[in-house]
């Protein structure tokens, strides 16, 4: 009975200095992480809106948008963060659009647990160029054969769940999205 109790004093111990250990590290860090990954989504604004001279934070509701300005302080767009179930878990996206909410600029995936090899493949260049100067006036549609029509995204083979996610998420914050900025204006 005391070598049992021993055992679970020092398994306790142990346990204590581990948590202690991590927390102090994760507090340490946690200023870094956030500033890594602002950078990191400027970043991404930059890529997907070269023109973009301005860039402004503006919370609506739940969400928060980027309105984009040209050098002329004239709006050319907006970009926005979404977020959706993906087949592993969560999938975080960057998109930006015109104006008039009729074509996407492009979208950047900025947070992935998809299987690498399968759905990972969201992250690669052949999937994310087909979001490149879309017209979204009728929605996202995601298909299993080449793209015949504005709108239409060709599913990664072996990972349409991962790829519908992609779509399904940015067709539900757009919805939302363009009566909100309806009524920011």
């Amino acid at each position: 009975m005391k070598e049992t109790l021993r055992i679970i004093g020092v398994l306790t111990s142990v346990c204590l200095v581990c948590a202690f250990l991590l927390a102090l590290v994760y507090s340490r860090a946690a200023e870094k992480i956030e500033v890594n990954q602002n950078q990191r989504l400027k970043t991404a604004i930059a890529n997907l809106a070269p023109g973009a001279e301005k860039v402004e934070e503006v919370s609506l509701g739940d969400s928060t948008i980027f309105k984009l300005s040209d050098k002329k302080q004239k709006l050319i767009g907006y970009a926005f963060l979404a977020q959706g179930q993906g087949y592993q878990d969560k999938i975080a996206i960057l998109a930006v659009i015109d104006v008039s909410f009729g074509k996407l600029s492009g979208i950047e995936i900025l947070e992935s647990s998809e299987t690498p090899g399968l759905g990972g493949k969201i992250q690669e260049t052949d999937f994310l160029k087909q979001f490149k100067q879309l017209p979204v006036n009728n929605g996202l549609e995601c298909v299993k054969t080449e793209a015949q029509a504005d709108g239409q995204i060709k599913a990664i083979t072996g990972a349409t769940v991962s790829s519908r996610a992609v779509v399904d998420t940015i067709n539900k914050k757009l919805v939302v999205l363009k009566s909100e900025i309806k009524n920011l204006k």
